[in-house]
């Protein structure tokens, strides 16, 4: 269990960290080295909210840019929509996730700092430790350090507001 909420959690907190839109002049302007970074579909076990969840993304222009500095930081922005779907009962919601982030890779550490609109997926534990939902969706600065290789968040912080705790609304 704790394996596959560390995958999600990693995979979607990577994957919702965005800002401009891949055809924009801003982006092009920003030169060769913005890649395209794209997210897969999921489903999360009912672990988390008791039933479980699918999340694709309807709409994935998220763009990455590895950056020299010897942290190892990546920037991310673009655009991108998550729907999450309660699988029991069809019922889904569709939120924007407009970052944008910073994912910075130390060793035995990952930080993956976003402002704005981002998801969070946390396991049951967590949730409890952090007394934040098991899925949700954020608004403001949000930072979650992860230990590596096992996945376990050590810390997070959010300066900001739960806008949308996805089990409650898909219950």
């Amino acid at each position: 269990m704790r394996r596959l909420a560390v995958i999600a959690a990693l995979g979607t907190v990577l994957a919702m960290l965005t800002g401009v839109l891949a055809t924009s002049p801003a982006l092009a302007g920003r030169g060769p080295k913005w890649t395209p970074r794209p997210v897969t579909p999921f489903t999360l076990p009912a672990a988390f909210c008791g039933f479980k969840i699918r999340v694709t993304f309807p709409v994935d222009k998220e763009y990455g840019k590895a950056l020299t500095a010897a942290d190892g930081t990546t920037l991310i922005t673009g655009s991108l929509t998550a729907t999450y779907t309660n699988l029991s009962t069809g019922k889904a919601i569709t939120e924007k996730l407009n970052g944008p982030g910073k994912i910075t890779r130390r060793p035995g550490s990952l930080t993956v700092a976003v402002k704005g609109r981002s998801g969070l997926f946390l396991s049951p534990a967590d949730a409890r430790r952090f007394a934040l939902p098991t899925v949700a969706v954020t608004a403001g600065a949000q930072t979650v350090t992860l230990a590596l290789p096992s996945g376990a968040v050590t810390s997070l912080t959010l300066h900001g507001h739960v806008l949308v705790d996805v089990c409650a609304a898909l219950s």
